[in-house]
Formats: structure tokens, sequence, C-alpha cells
């Protein structure tokens, strides 16, 4: 089974044709990200045909579970098809679970730059999803005040927002390289409050125009980026007042550029990268 690895800001991903080849994916991922012993990634991207749109993208966590948006994955997806499928072109419209999203190869003389469109966010409890602590399903108004939730004798004031997956958003008055994410992180992902779990990031305003951010990605772990949860950062400050409507957010990886305003849809920039090809001797069941 041919294989490709890419990276975004440090986001890395392991695709396969999923055209090609049929497999448990699942088990797959979880086989093919593991450090050490497979591949390595934080995550297997697998490309189908859509009905819909140009093409389809489904992305499984590490750990074997799959993930509705990933912005990084999306952007790794674009990249793969812009320099191996269809060179020509420089606009795509992929089909992923949580919905058909946009994309566009922004350099003419390569194809490192890609701005994917990702949705509209959403703020309902139901739609991230969150059980409140009154088992109301209201609406979360971040603009007024953050919702308090008690982790390991911290208290973390969070802004709750959906990219097309959950996102829990905390923002810190110190650097977030102090905060002590390897702790904090796996408690907020599993608490009861997210039945489906939740990314969870940490954040520092540097400006009115750049964010620091560090992420504890679901079924994943801390990673060197995320783009959804960078546009869910970007998009609680703005609601905040805290920065404009474009933005810069630097993680571990590098930085990603966003692009939102008040109701409109938003938008996510940055390179990606093809790092290597291998084949893997799968033992999971795959039918060519």
């Amino acid at each position: 089974m041919r294989f490709t690895k890419l990276q975004g800001l440090g986001n890395d991903f392991v695709l396969i044709d999923g055209r090609l080849f049929e497999s448990n994916w699942a088990e797959l991922a979880v086989a093919l990200c593991r450090p050490h012993y497979g591949v390595g990634g934080d995550g297997l991207l697998v490309l189908e045909e859509s009905q819909n749109a140009d093409y389809k993208m489904r992305i499984y966590n590490p750990d074997g579970s799959e993930a509705e948006a990933c912005g990084n994955g999306l952007r790794c997806m674009v990249r793969y098809i812009a320099s191996e499928i269809a060179c020509q072109k420089r606009s795509f419209r992929i089909e992923t679970l949580a919905g058909i999203r946009s994309a566009e190869v922004l350099d003419n003389g390569g194809i490192s730059n890609i701005r994917v469109g990702m949705g509209l966010p959403e703020f309902h409890a139901a739609a991230i999803p969150v059980i409140l602590e009154d088992g109301k399903g209201r609406m979360i108004d971040i603009m007024l005040g953050d919702y308090p939730l008690d982790v390991a004798s911290e208290r973390l004031k969070l802004s709750f927002i959906s990219m097309g997956n959950p996102h829990a958003v905390c923002f810190c008055e110190t650097p977030v390289a102090d905060f002590i994410l390897e702790k904090i992180g796996p408690l907020v992902e599993k608490h009861p409050i997210f039945p489906r779990g939740v990314n969870f990031e940490v954040a520092h305003i540097l400006g009115r125009n750049q964010i620091s951010m560090r992420v504890w990605e679901r079924g994943a772990g801390e990673t060197l980026a995320c783009g959804s949860g960078a546009c869910a950062v970007a998009i609680a400050a703005r609601l905040h007042g805290l920065c404009d409507d474009n933005c810069e957010v630097i993680i571990p990886g590098g930085s990603a550029y966003i692009q939102w305003s008040k109701g409109k849809e938003a938008f996510l920039s940055g390179p990606a990268e093809i790092v290597f090809r291998g084949e893997w001797l799968a033992e999971y069941g795959m039918q060519e």
C-alpha cells in the first residue's frame, strides 16, 4: 500500500489514496501513526471520490477515531491533489464530514501555500457539543464572559466554538509555554461536559493581529499545530474584542493566518509540504 507523508506547520499526516485501496482505516490509522513502530503522524488522511465535490477527505486520529474536520489536514490533502493529480488546477471543493470546503493554491510559481475555507463557526451548546451544568442547551455568548471549568485544582475560563469539530479555548495572561498542557489537556479533552471529547487550546494575546497558541488535540494529544484550533482561537479573540479580522496565530510548528469577519466563513492559510513517499506492508485486510 503506497502512502505519502505530508506536513502543514508541523502537523504531519500519512495520506493514502482510498480510490486505489480498501482497508479498515481506523485500525490502519493506529498502526500507521504510531511513533517508532509505524510511519508516525498526527493522523491518517484518506482520499476518496465524491458525488458532491471534486474529492472527499476522511481523517482518522492516531487512536483510530474519525474526526469531522482538520484545517491542516485539509491543506495537506489539497497540496497532494494539486501536485499529484490535478496539476493544472488551483481551486478545489473538498467534501468532509463537516461539509464541503473550498480550497485555493495561492502561490503562482509553487504549490506550498494553501488557503482553505473552514465554514461558519457555531456557538450553540448542541452544535459543539457541550453539556452545561444547568442542563440547558442554551446559547453560549462568549462576548459576555467565559464559562468556568474546574480541572485539577485549576479554574479555566473557556470559550466554546465548533469549526465542524469541537473546541474549548482558554486565554492566558502568561506565555503559553508556561501552561501545563500535558497535565490539563487530557483532562479537558475527556471531561464529562464534552460528550464527544474536545480540542483544547491555550492562547496568549500578543497584539491586535498576533496570538500565540498551544493545542491538545482530541485523539492525538499535543501537536505542533491545529488549523481548526487556530481558527477557533482567532474567532474567540475577535468576539472578545482582543484582535482584528486578520490575525496571525503562532503555534509551535509555525504561523497560521486566519481571516474572519462576524457572520462570515473563516479562512485558514499556511504552508503544506510533501515530506516523503513509501510503502506500507498492510496487515489489516487491505484489498487491492
